[in-house]
């Protein structure tokens, strides 16, 4: 495999492999250093999603805050920056939920989904880049938006689904 591209937010990778069954197979797979992605949850058991312009679909998707690990950078540690950033949020209680590979077929990135609550406010600095709204609703809102296709980010649809199962 030999790198055919490297960017800031990740690089590619061609060639061809030997896979299982002896197979040789020409692959290009995508290198990231992982993401986190948080579903805040306040004292009313309102969720905080966002909506943010997605250039590779030219539209607005709305999401659960979420953004790279930096070098360095535990998953927790990257949840809590990328909460604070996005939605000016901290919060005391911090559980993982689960790890996802959104795109296995192509690319390496993991997703670790955390549950943020007893939230109180903490104003970060978000990225110049970014025009993030804050979204708050309860979860019947929530998964409502879902039901009507409103919500396809996979990361999100797996948070609300689990956050609903915990419900009851």
């Amino acid at each position: 495999m030999k790198i055919v591209f490297k960017g800031p937010v990740f690089s590619v990778e061609s060639g061809v492999m030997k896979e299982p069954g002896d197979v040789n197979a020409r692959r290009d797979i995508v290198r990231h250093s992982g993401s986190v992605a948080v579903l805040p949850i306040d004292a009313k058991g309102r969720v905080t999603l966002i909506r943010q312009f997605r250039c590779a679909f030219g539209n607005s998707v709305i999401e659960l805050p979420a953004g790279r690990i930096d070098k360095g950078e535990t998953p927790l540690r990257a949840a809590k920056r990328e909460l604070s950033e996005e939605i000016g949020l901290g919060a005391s209680t911090w559980t993982r939920l689960l790890r996802i590979l959104p795109t296995p077929g192509f690319c390496d990135e993991t997703v670790t989904i955390f549950r943020a609550s007893d939230l109180f406010e903490k104003p970060g600095e978000p990225d110049s880049d970014e025009r993030i709204e804050a979204l708050r609703m309860s979860l019947p809102e929530a998964l409502r938006l879902l039901g009507d296709q409103k919500i396809e980010d996979a990361k999100t649809v797996v948070a609300l689904l689990i956050e609903k199962q915990r419900r009851g």
